[in-house]
């Protein structure tokens, strides 16, 4: 299947896995890009180093194309894009808005960009600073989400950009896939779909976790950093939702002290990247500190396998997903659907 995304990432499929944190590593995102899809490596759970193996473990493994997720307002930001250079990475994708700068770095180097975004008026910014093309996650998708559904967000993007237009949130099958391409875009993003297969590296009982929810089983929570945040309904989730302010303040002092011992930080870098993630939000310091160790939250449940104090991001389509395909299965399976559905598309015509 031809697109705009197709011809632009070197992909023969146009369905791409999602940068999630202590999930899209070498491993998951080496076994996209063999099955046809493009993978992005989650680079904001890892060290430079960190990445840096990790890129060349995938180069390692497969000559297809693939991309790393950036977080635009991290103080290596800039070395990271010059890593993505150096390696000749084909894409930085971008959670948060990069700016222009770094899409300058990243054009002159060669590298594509594709920033996520969340709302029209982001797409036109981004667009208009010369990116390649946007991802556009509605509300049902898992991590940080806004409050408008891909079916009423899709459009409005499409309809205001000449770039291509990646479709995120409720994406699982062909069926999916079909619509979104009919609605414009040039190809489905997907995240929870990915982590629910074989070669994701999340632990079997995190994974059962997420096949046991049904669709009333996330629920989008400012407690975990601030940000509205889709996640399983745990019962770690719905103690931070019910916390008061001192107990939230201790957790959240006991998460940031953990977080800077796992990433090697001084208290003043951490303190720095504390009031980092206060810019442009009103967040309290509990709030704050929170933000500082929402990766030992991440850590604790997809690496240690310890659910009960963590957090797991969570698209509401982990409640339609109950099997384990490896990923060139799930794709081979999405594009025969996919199939099916244009044939039958074109019987009603």
């Amino acid at each position: 299947m031809r697109t705009a995304l197709t011809e632009l990432l070197g992909c023969r499929h146009p369905i791409v896995q999602t940068g999630m944190g202590y999930v899209a590593g070498a491993g998951l995102v080496s076994a996209v890009a063999e099955a046809g899809g493009f993978g992005i490596v989650a680079s904001a759970t890892m060290g430079l180093d960190q990445l840096r193996a990790t890129i060349r473990e995938i180069k390692g493994n497969t000559g297809r194309p693939f991309g790393v997720n950036v977080r635009a307002d991290a103080p290596d930001a800039a070395e990271r894009i010059d890593l993505l250079i150096r390696e000749r990475v084909r894409l930085a994708s971008f959670a948060l808005a990069p700016d222009r700068d770094l899409i300058r770095r990243c054009t002159d180097g060669g590298v594509l960009t594709m920033p996520s975004v969340g709302a029209r008026r982001h797409a036109e910014k981004v667009a208009a600073w010369g990116v390649d093309a946007v991802l556009v996650q509605g509300g049902e998708g898992g991590g940080h989400t806004g409050p408008v559904p891909t079916t009423l967000l899709l459009p409005q993007v499409v309809d205001a950009v000449d770039i291509p237009v990646v479709a995120a949130g409720g994406f699982f099958d062909g069926r999916g896939l079909l619509a979104a391409l009919s609605y414009g875009a040039a190809g489905v993003a997907m995240g929870t779909r990915f982590l629910l297969t074989s070669d994701s590296p999340v632990g079997p009982r995190v994974k059962q976790l997420y096949l046991d929810a049904d669709v009333t089983g996330t629920v989008v929570t400012t407690r975990v950093d601030g940000v509205p945040h889709r996640v399983l309904r745990t019962a770690y989730i719905r103690g931070l939702e019910s916390s008061g302010r001192v107990s939230a303040l201790v957790r959240s002092v006991r998460h940031a002290v953990a977080f800077r011992r796992l990433a090697g930080m001084t208290w003043p870098q951490l303190v720095r990247a504390g009031r980092a993630a206060r810019h442009g939000r009103e967040l309290s310091w509990a709030q704050t500190l929170m933000a500082a160790g929402t990766p030992v939250l991440l850590r604790t449940a997809m690496v240690e396998g310890r659910p009960e104090f963590g957090v797991m991001s969570a698209g509401q389509v982990a409640g339609v997903i109950d099997d384990l395909p490896s990923c060139a299965e799930l794709i081979a399976r999405i594009m025969k659907e996919a199939d099916d559905g244009l044939g039958r598309l074109t019987a009603v015509r």
